[in-house]
């Protein structure tokens, strides 16, 4: 009988201790899945996969789910190696396969 009185409040303590509840991160929370190691931009600086935007300017990535935003950036790690312009007179990415190339391999 003691030892019942022992694990009863025992077995409450540890069961309630398992209980699991989904986290509220909230929307701001969600980071948007790496972009592809290639990614080439028509006209307009944007780039729609997964079901995110994304948008390039001044060499930074940021993200949103609809193309009106609003935007966050984009972790460092999930940019693409090399970004690629088509369309542009301004001579990026017209046929050579120039581009922004983030890890510089293609210098020397």
């Amino acid at each position: 009988m003691y030892r019942m009185l022992i694990v009863a409040p025992l077995a409450a303590l540890l069961l309630s201790a398992c209980v699991v509840a989904p986290a509220d991160y909230g929307p701001g929370m969600v980071v948007a899945p790496a972009l592809p190691l290639v990614v080439e931009l028509g006209a307009e600086p944007y780039y729609y996969q997964g079901g995110y935007h994304y948008y390039y300017d001044n060499n930074r990535w940021s993200y949103s789910n609809s193309r009106s935003g609003p935007w966050t950036d984009l972790p460092r790690s999930h940019y693409p190696k090399e970004t690629r312009f088509k369309g542009r007179g301004d001579g990026r990415g017209e046929g050579r396969g120039e581009g922004q190339d983030h890890d510089r391999r293609d210098r020397r």
